[in-house]
């Protein structure tokens, strides 16, 4: 977040106390190798120095897991349907919801379930607020986190679920950083939110919200399509993990890594005549543009176009916009290209602001006719870090939160 925006929140907050992951296996199973898998969804919430393992299990092999789950997370986003109508996800999503629907008591209804129409609906910020629509996780039972994870597994990619719960889970790395400040109360992995706007059904339209610091997923399902996943946040701090904490990822772990590096490669690929195009300055700005704001800007697009770059370089941008589409599903995933492709992929645009090397804060914005995407890792990290905190968004040009945009694409 902006130091300016960090500073006002810092000044309203009181202390608490910080949490980690808990990390669930089968009992039944001999090797807990076999059948274990991240469980942020019952996450617990003893002191930071108190083992996240059952007392008859060795930190060892589950953090090795974690490892394993991690190095599947990163390998290179394939999306292995043709199929382009997103009705696969969007059936699975009303399932899911009418379930959890189904089993919420009164009191649990009224703070997630909301009107269509309601203007909390794009209501959206990756900053630690105090304040946010819907139920968060720290205040749900077990079933209806169950449920909640549930939800979510069907709406992301494998690597994208994962993703998340990395991301949650480094709020323990920032309450251990922060413990001594005012902010430690927002440094919570169960301070993430669950809204639900309609009735979710195979006819109509209806949407979700999951967002917390650092991560705001925003979907949109009409007659069981799914038709909008703006706006994406994704972030990271520290997106490389230099000290171990309890609950968080392992050390060297290194969240947001595809994004960051097929950035650095393709503006590394440019020769001398097209980074004089493509580089629009040489320092990077603090952030991204319009945070909160429900719709993007309509700005004209910066850079290089795909059209001026050669094969080799036009292969690591699509790289890269696959990359940013990896946590959905295949269908939605799938139907995100073919619009970009159906859209002239010649008239999208790449930018940059900055640094070339790691460790100096850069930016870069990759905007076509549909959508535009920004990156930037000015921030320093915990443990003082240079520029080891990432912010990235996806929005979509036709109208985040599927709000058509007046004059727009």
């Amino acid at each position: 977040m902006a130091a300016s925006a960090e500073a006002a929140v810092r000044s309203e907050l009181p202390q608490v106390y910080g949490g980690h992951l808990n990390k669930r296996c089968d009992s039944t199973n001999k090797s807990p190798m076999q059948s274990c898998e991240i469980e942020f969804l019952t996450i617990i919430r003893p002191p930071l120095h108190t083992s996240p393992l059952p007392p008859n299990q060795s930190a060892t092999p589950m953090r090795f897991i974690t490892v394993i789950l991690l190095a599947l997370s990163i390998a290179a986003p394939s999306f292995a349907t043709e199929d382009t109508s997103q009705t696969k996800t969007g059936a699975a999503m009303v399932k899911a919801a009418s379930t959890l629907v189904a089993a919420l008591s009164p009191a649990e209804k009224a703070k997630i379930v909301l009107a269509y129409d309601d203007p909390r609906r794009t209501d959206w910020h990756n900053i630690p607020k105090p304040e946010r629509k819907g139920l968060p996780l720290r205040d749900m039972s077990n079933e209806l986190k169950d449920l909640t994870q549930e939800l979510l597994k069907v709406s992301l990619s494998a690597s994208g679920y994962e993703k998340a719960t990395r991301i949650m889970s480094l709020e323990n790395n920032l309450f251990e950083d922060e413990k001594k400040l005012k902010t430690a109360p927002l440094r919570d992995p169960q301070r993430y939110f669950l809204s639900i706007f309609g009735t979710p059904s195979s006819k109509g339209t209806w949407g979700f919200s999951f967002e917390g610091h650092h991560l705001s997923l925003n979907f949109v399902v009409s007659d069981g399509a799914v038709v909008s996943d703006t706006p994406s946040f994704w972030g990271a701090n520290p997106t490389i993990v230099r000290t171990y904490i309890t609950g968080g990822p392992e050390v060297g772990v290194r969240t947001l890594k595809d994004e960051e590096e097929l950035g650095f490669k393709l503006v590394k690929s440019l020769d001398e005549k097209q980074k004089q195009v493509a580089i629009r300055a040489d320092k990077s700005p603090a952030e991204y543009r319009a945070g909160g704001s429900p719709q993007p800007p309509l700005t004209p697009p910066e850079g290089i176009a795909a059209s001026e770059l050669n094969k080799e370089q036009s292969e690591i941008l699509w790289d890269l916009i696959k990359a940013y589409n990896s946590h959905l599903t295949d269908d939605v995933a799938a139907g995100n290209i073919e619009e970009i492709r159906q859209a002239n992929f010649g008239r999208v645009h790449f930018g940059w602001w900055g640094a070339t090397e790691p460790g100096i804060g850069h930016y870069y914005r990759v905007q076509g006719p549909t959508f535009v995407l920004e990156f930037v890792n000015y921030q320093d990290g915990v443990e003082g870090t240079k520029a080891n905190h990432i912010h990235s968004v996806w929005r979509s040009l036709k109208g985040d939160f599927a709000i058509p945009i007046k004059g727009g694409n």
